[in-house]
């Protein structure tokens, strides 16, 4: 081997082995600062851990929601809302901006022309004109700086995936409870109805017998008083279906025109509403791999840290290479004809002397946002199962309320009509059929907000434990089309 070749060759052997040095630290996973368990309430903790159980993140929308018509909402959404769809993009534009850092990996090649004139002492001058391919200033990327952006780009980039099957989480859970509540809103306009057709004839027995001289004038203000009170009910709950059904038609993103029972013709009550099945809660560390805002959290949380990997290798030298090859010529026309063939290479390495602390700075910067990303990756955690025993909670003590405010109205509903029957005979007076009346509407108020609570309790549990991101895989929404491919 000739003597001369040997630290050429130990020099591009250094390089291959540089070539694979990385400075981003070895990533571990923060331990979860949450509980072991879920906090009982009563046996409810322990349906939750039952063997073998179907994890909700497992159980697509479709199979949870039984309501056809609902089903049909959710797909209408997932079609059309606007902010599912901005999630979608940024999707689009992160993959953008990933595939511009793995450009960055690799030389890009031009091709270059150029054209000069040299000043002659005598006044003329001489031509030259270039043209070929070139190379310029492509990174030899020994320590891993351009690298280490890629990697943070495509973290980023997995992140804003995760970042759009959360929105879809919200979206589902959104249009399901506002349907729920727009049910809920009939029911309680139907109820409202009767009793107002119930106290406008009390008011018109009670208005007779004052005029005959048989009652008191107090007893007919009462009734009047109550009929108003069930008017301003009656407003006021069109007013929150109107709203109700805005914000419906908001998270849709498109006219519900025969998608809704309408206000005086309330078909379905929620009584009546098909149930959702019940998902088991699990254990709390299962909410790391189920819920999709904590996988984009530490997706940004390994961004960050590959960021930190790219601040080191900014302290070492950075090597370029600026490569061309082509002809030149003193004349154009004949410059792919008899043109001077040939090639330069121009390598350059900058080491960091003096840069008035900026690679510190950027290092400093780097660990602190990694510290942040760790702080913001356990919030997410802690959130999480916050919102979970949140949810476990509701879900118990409403289906003990349900069952009590029901009885309660019963009980009520029969008070009634003992008062109605005892005033009737003259044993009790007006004031205690109005109060008995007064309390059966309320209580039959009650009876329907606390079903609409409980069963959207269980559209919450559904969301908190990471329910409706997955799709059947014969039945894939078209808005997830744009995200399908893969870098």
């Amino acid at each position: 081997m000739n003597k001369t070749m040997l630290p050429q060759l130990l020099a591009v052997s250094a390089a291959v082995l540089l070539v694979g040095c990385s400075m981003i630290p070895s990533y571990e996973r923060p331990l979860a600062p949450i509980a072991t368990s879920y906090p009982e309430y009563g046996n409810d903790a322990l349906a939750n851990a039952m063997p073998g159980a179907t994890s909700a993140s497992s159980v697509a929308w479709q199979d949870f929601f039984s309501d056809a018509k609902l089903k049909r909402l959710i797909g209408l959404s997932l079609a059309n809302n606007r902010d599912l769809r901005v999630a979608v993009l940024s999707i689009e534009q992160t993959r953008a901006q990933y595939q511009i850092r793995r450009a960055d990996q690799l030389p890009t090649v031009n091709a270059a022309f150029t054209g000069s004139r040299v000043p002659a002492a005598n006044g003329g001058g001489t031509n030259q004109y270039n043209v070929g391919l070139a190379v310029t200033a492509y990174e030899l990327d020994f320590f891993g700086r351009v690298s280490s952006l890629k990697e943070a780009a495509l973290n980023q980039y997995l992140a804003t995936e995760e970042g759009r099957k959360t929105a879809q989480i919200s979206l589902i859970s959104a249009v399901a409870n506002t349907y729920l509540s727009v049910l809920a809103d009939g029911e309680l306009l139907d109820i409202t109805r009767q009793t107002l057709v119930t106290r406008q004839e009390s008011t018109r027995l009670s208005k007779l017998r004052f005029d005959n001289g048989v009652t008191s004038e107090l007893d007919y203000r009462q009734a009047e008083s109550l009929l108003e009170a069930a008017r301003v009910a009656y407003a006021q709950q069109q007013r929150q279906r109107a709203l109700d059904e805005n914000a419906l038609t908001l998270l849709v993103g498109q006219p519900l025109v025969g998608e809704l029972p309408t206000a005086a013709a309330q078909s379905v009550s929620l009584a009546q509403a098909q149930p959702m099945i019940d998902v088991p809660a699990g254990l709390p560390s299962e909410l790391l791999t189920n819920r999709p805002d904590i996988r984009q959290a530490e997706q940004l949380l390994l961004a960050s840290n590959a960021n930190l990997g790219a601040a080191r290798a900014a302290f070492f030298p950075r090597i370029s290479l600026t490569v061309g090859a082509g002809s030149a010529s003193s004349r154009l026309s004949e410059l792919l004809k008899n043109g001077s063939w040939g090639w330069t290479m121009a390598p350059q390495l900058l080491l960091p002397i003096f840069d008035a602390g900026r690679n510190i700075a950027g290092l400093d910067s780097a660990n602190a946002g990694r510290d942040i990303a760790i702080a913001q990756y356990e919030k997410s955690i802690q959130t999480a199962f916050r919102e979970v025993a949140d949810a476990l909670a509701t879900r118990t003590t409403l289906a003990d309320q349900l069952q009590s405010q029901q009885a309660q109205a019963n009980a009520e509903a029969v008070r009634f009509k003992l008062s109605d029957l005892r005033y009737q005979n003259g044993i009790a007076s007006y004031l205690d059929l109005l109060d008995a009346q007064r309390s059966l509407f309320a209580a039959q108020l009650a009876v329907v907000q606390t079903r609409l609570a409980q069963l959207q309790s269980r559209v919450t549990l559904y969301k908190t434990l990471g329910g409706g991101w997955k799709e059947p895989v014969d039945d894939v929404p078209a808005v997830n089309a744009a995200s399908a491919s893969k870098p």
